[in-house]
């Protein structure tokens, strides 16, 4: 997992690379302008901060989210190597917000307002996802923002619990996706059922156009 940002005018030339949530304790190693953060207790890798980032990628057109480059990471990657770090960077390609449809809806055992749902996302692969929208129901097509999707808030979707039960991504709202004239309220964007097909990687342009 590999999610890039880049915000000059609240952090200066600092690329922020995550790679895994964050843990209470890290260990921080910084070495030819590369901060390596990783977990104190089994050392795996939650990131990188290369700073002064425009000395290996040059100039960086970007305020938030960066979509990077194979060769982006080949140059991220070989600056990595000279600093004397081992664990490289690897881009997966595919898309985090896809169209979704939600098979199964339960009650939460311990909510009243949460429900657990199995929210199909390809033809082999169906995700539990708790949802606490208050239109949320069965037979729906939905916009889920996978794990490793980062929402235009700038919040990562990881895997995570809500009241002890196990959820892995978010069915989003067209606030939460910041959709043009999306309702200011909670509630699930429900997709037409032809907008598009289930799996495929949500068209934010015409998403645009379902509150006009």
């Amino acid at each position: 997992m590999l999610i890039a940002s880049y915000n000059r005018q609240e952090l200066g030339d600092v690329l922020v690379v995550i790679t895994a949530p964050d843990t209470e304790e890290q260990k921080t190693i910084i070495r030819n302008n590369i901060a390596q953060i990783t977990a104190a207790d089994d050392g795996h890798l939650l990131g990188y901060n290369f700073l002064n980032v425009h000395e290996t990628l040059g100039d960086i057109d970007a305020n938030g989210q960066l979509e990077l480059t194979d060769k982006q990471v080949d140059q991220l990657n070989q600056a990595i190597k000279t600093a004397g770090f081992e664990c490289l960077l690897e881009l997966d390609r595919t898309p985090k917000f896809v169209v979704g449809y939600v098979e199964q809806l339960s009650d939460h055992p311990k909510s009243d307002h949460l429900h657990i749902t199995r929210t199909r996302i390809s033809d082999n692969e169906t995700l539990q996802i708790i949802s606490g929208s208050p239109n949320i129901a069965d037979h729906i097509k939905v916009v889920v923002a996978k794990v490793g999707a980062m929402m235009p808030s700038g919040q990562i979707i990881w895997p995570g619990q809500l009241r002890g039960v196990d959820s892995n991504g978010m069915i989003c709202s067209g606030r939460e996706l910041k959709l043009k004239n999306a309702p200011q309220k909670p509630g699930a964007l429900i997709l037409p059922d032809d907008f598009q097909e289930v799996g495929e990687a949500f068209n934010f342009a015409k998403g645009n156009q379902l509150f006009l």
